[in-house]
C-alpha cells in the first residue's frame, strides 16, 4: 500500500509499504480521508513527538474510513461499516484513569498511520474509541472528531457559560472550533489572528469582534478596549510564550486562562505573581481527549455544530502530502487539507 513515513525532521516520504497485519482483536480500515492538523505540522518540523510518535513511523492521526478486515475476536464491527477512529485509548486501570483523567493515562496508547491507504486499529482503540459514522455524516466531517473532542474538553474544563466574555488567541482550525462552540454556549467572543483570512473565518464562525495581531501594537490593550476590565476567559491556541503572557493579561479579576496550545519543550514564561494572586486568576492547561469527549464530538458533528466545509479548504492526493506540509509551514492560507489516499 501507499503510505507516508516520517523519518525525521522535515523528512517525510510517501512510499510503498506492507499492508498492516492485524491481531485477533484488531481492525483494518480502508482510509477514505485523512485531515492535516497543526500537531502533524509541528511533529514534521520537529521530526518526532515526545508522546505520540518516534520515527521512522507511519504518520497522521485524523481519519475516517471503511472497515475492510476484522480480527477473529472482534464482535462489534463488520466489514463494510463506515467508522471513525480516535488516535489513542487509555488503559482504564492506572491512577489517572481511576480519577477520570484518561487523557493523562500512564499507558495511553497512541496510534499513527492515517496518511495511508489502509490503517491498523489496535484492539484497545477498537474497544474504546472506534465509532460508527451516522449515515448522514460524510467522511470529512467524521474525521474532525479527534480535534473537536479536544476542544470540547477544553471548553468544559474552562467552564465557559452563557453571558461570558471570551477571547480566542490563534485562529487555526482548533481556534475556529473554540470560536464556534463558545458562541453556541452563549459567550461573547473576540478572535485574535495574524491574517485577514483567519479573521474573516472567525467572523463566519460567530466571533463578535476580531483583532489583527499583526497590525495591533498592543493586543492586550486592544482586548481591554473592546471588553473593559478584561474578559472572563482567555483561550490560548497558539503555543508560544508571548501569547501565553498575552492571555494572562487579558482576563478580568476572577478570570480563567486555558493554555490550550503547547509551547516548545524547554520554554519559560514569566507572569506577574501579584496580579495572579490578588486578582484570583485561574490558570489551566488542556491536553488531548477522553473516550467520553470522542463520543460528544461525534454527536456535535451529527447535530451540525461543526462542519468540514467550514474548515477543510483544500484536497490533495496522498503523494502530495510533503508539498502540503511545506505549504502549511509557509502559511499558505489553507486551514485543513483533506488527503485522499
Amino acid at each position: 500500500m501507499l503510505a507516508a513515513v516520517l523519518y525525521g525532521k522535515e523528512h517525510l516520504r510517501v512510499e510503498e509499504v506492507d499492508v498492516p497485519v492485524i491481531a485477533p482483536d484488531e481492525v483494518l480500515i480502508k482510509v477514505e480521508v485523512a485531515l492535516t492538523c497543526g500537531t502533524d505540522l509541528k511533529t514534521w518540523r520537529q521530526g518526532s513527538h515526545a508522546r505520540m510518535i518516534v520515527p521512522p513511523a507511519l504518520f497522521g492521526h485524523e481519519l475516517a474510513g471503511v472497515v475492510c478486515q476484522i480480527g477473529a475476536e472482534v464482535a462489534d464491527f463488520e466489514v463494510g461499516m463506515r467508522v471513525v477512529a480516535a488516535n489513542s485509548a487509555p488503559c482504564n486501570d492506572c491512577l489517572y484513569c481511576r480519577k477520570d483523567l484518561e487523557n493523562l493515562c500512564e499507558r495511553l496508547l497512541f496510534n499513527n498511520g492515517a496518511y495511508a491507504q489502509y490503517m491498523r486499529i489496535p484492539g484497545s482503540i477498537v474497544r474504546k474509541n472506534l465509532l460508527l459514522i451516522p449515515d448522514h455524516i460524510g467522511y470529512q466531517d467524521a474525521a474532525l472528531v479527534e480535534p473537536l473532542a479536544c476542544v470540547l474538553r477544553g471548553l468544559e474544563e474552562t467552564d465557559v457559560n452563557r453571558g461570558d466574555s471570551l477571547v480566542v488567541i490563534g485562529l487555526g482550525p482548533v481556534g475556529l472550533m473554540f470560536v464556534r462552540l463558545a458562541k453556541l454556549r452563549g459567550a461573547s467572543v473576540i478572535a485574535i489572528g495574524r491574517r485577514r483570512s483567519q479573521l474573516d473565518a472567525a467572523l463566519r464562525m460567530g466571533a463578535d469582534q476580531g483583532i489583527d495581531a499583526g497590525r495591533e501594537p498592543d493586543v492586550v490593550a486592544a482586548v481591554k478596549h473592546l471588553s473593559p476590565g478584561g474578559v472572563d476567559v482567555a483561550i490560548e491556541a497558539v503555543g508560544s510564550p508571548l501569547t501565553w503572557q498575552w492571555a494572562t493579561g487579558m482576563v478580568r479579576r476572577g478570570g480563567t486562562v486555558n493554555f490550550f496550545g503547547g509551547c516548545p519543550k524547554g520554554s519559560k514564561v514569566e507572569f506577574d505573581a501579584t496580579v495572579l494572586h490578588y486578582s484570583e486568576i485561574t490558570l489551566k492547561a488542556s491536553f488531548h481527549h477522553t473516550p467520553y469527549y470522542i463520543r460528544r464530538a461525534l454527536q456535535s458533528i451529527a447535530c451540525g455544530d461543526i462542519r468540514a466545509d467550514e474548515l477543510v479548504t483544500a484536497e490533495a492526493p496522498l503523494r502530495d502530502l510533503p508539498l502540503v506540509l511545506e505549504r502549511m509551514a509557509n502559511r499558505d492560507g489553507d486551514l485543513k487539507t483533506a488527503i485522499l489516499p
